[in-house]
Formats: structure tokens, C-alpha cells, sequence
């Protein structure tokens, strides 16, 4: 029997779908564990805690490795950095809510939750996901499904009316990731526009 020339092509390609559908749903869960554990008024420092930790895994089991991010790459991160503070300070105002909703005294420990969220947000999105995407469908395809992702994570947290800003963002930490060659430029980016926020 003479094997078609896409035969073999199309399970291998399937195959290939099997870790980004895999990462997605179990992105999903996670995001639905924490809106509900938010939801069930939950320490939210707890709660941040746990959903970050968990996305880090989520990352290694997605193939993210750890390694030290090239100088160029924190470079690139710090100088996207002042951009993305400024689409905070507009997300703040489309939300019609305060930037700082956590007391002074309380800086430290939002710092630490909002550093492990941020850089565990871009281990999933811009790292493993965005490269089994990659691996599977194209580049393409990987910016438009992690931008489109990183918005819809926010959505139970910020409501719908932030999602145009949350793609613009997203494609914007995917430029970071393409400039650099590393996930550790739009964690950079990220961390220093979420921490950023508290003083604006």
C-alpha cells in the first residue's frame, strides 16, 4: 500500500497540538481555582501565592527550563518596561478603580505575590506555551493565542472592558520575547510594570 504524501503528516501534526492543548486547559483550571478561591474571599496574598506556584509548574511540566537570562534580554525588558507602566496607568483608569487597593503597610508581601505572578504568567504564556505553540502552528499562531489568553486570564479579575488593552499588552510582551530571544525580557517587563503600579 502506497502511503499518501499527507498521511504520515497529518498525526504527526496532531501530535504536535497535544502539548499546547494540553498547557491551555491546564491554564484554564488554574485561572477557574483562583477566581473561585477570590470569589470565596480567600487571603488573597494565599491565593496569589498558590496561582503562581502553580503556574511555575504548570510551566516545567510544559518544558520551560530554567536558566540565567542573557544581559541583553533584562535590557530589553527594562526598556519595555516604561511602556507598559503607562498602559497600567490607563488600565487603572478603564477600570474606574485605584492602582494600590492594598494598605502601605502591606507593600512587601504584595511585592513578593505580584513578582511571582508576573514572572510565572510569562514562564507559561511567553515560555512554554508560546513555544509548543510555536512547535505546533507557527509563530503567527503562538503570538495571537498567548496574547488572546493573556487577556482572557485577567477577565474574571478586571471584567471585559480591559480585554483590548490586555491583547495590546500581550502582543506587546510576545515583540519582547521575538526582540530578545528569551521569556526573561517580558517577566522583566511585566514584573516592573506590575510593581510600578503602586506608586501611581
Amino acid at each position: 500500500m502506497i502511503a499518501t504524501a499527507t498521511g504520515p503528516a497529518r498525526p504527526a501534526a496532531l501530535r504536535r497540538l497535544v502539548r499546547p492543548t494540553w498547557i491551555g486547559l491546564a491554564l484554564a483550571v488554574v485561572v477557574g481555582l483562583r477566581w473561585a478561591a477570590t470569589v470565596a474571599e480567600a487571603s488573597p496574598y494565599l491565593v496569589g501565592a498558590v496561582f503562581g506556584i502553580a503556574l511555575v509548574g504548570l510551566a516545567r511540566a510544559g518544558g520551560q527550563q530554567a536558566h540565567v537570562p542573557p544581559a541583553r534580554a533584562l535590557i530589553i525588558g527594562l526598556a519595555g518596561a516604561g511602556l507598559l507602566v503607562g498602559l497600567a496607568i490607563g488600565a487603572g483608569q478603564l477600570a474606574g478603580q485605584p492602582l494600590r487597593p492594598v494598605p502601605k503597610s502591606e507593600f512587601g508581601a504584595w511585592a513578593l505575590i505580584t513578582i511571582v505572578v508576573a514572572s510565572a504568567e510569562e514562564l507559561v504564556l511567553r515560555g512554554a506555551l508560546f513555544d509548543a505553540l510555536q512547535d505546533a502552528a507557527g509563530l503567527s499562531v503562538a503570538v495571537v493565542v498567548t496574547s488572546a489568553a493573556f487577556a482572557l486570564i485577567h477577565v474574571p479579575f478586571y471584567g471585559w472592558h480591559v480585554v483590548p488593552l490586555d491583547l495590546g499588552v500581550g502582543v506587546f510582551l510576545a515583540g519582547l520575547r521575538l526582540a530578545s530571544g528569551s521569556v526573561a525580557a517580558p517577566a522583566v517587563a511585566h514584573i516592573v510594570a506590575d510593581l510600578a503600579t503602586w506608586w501611581v
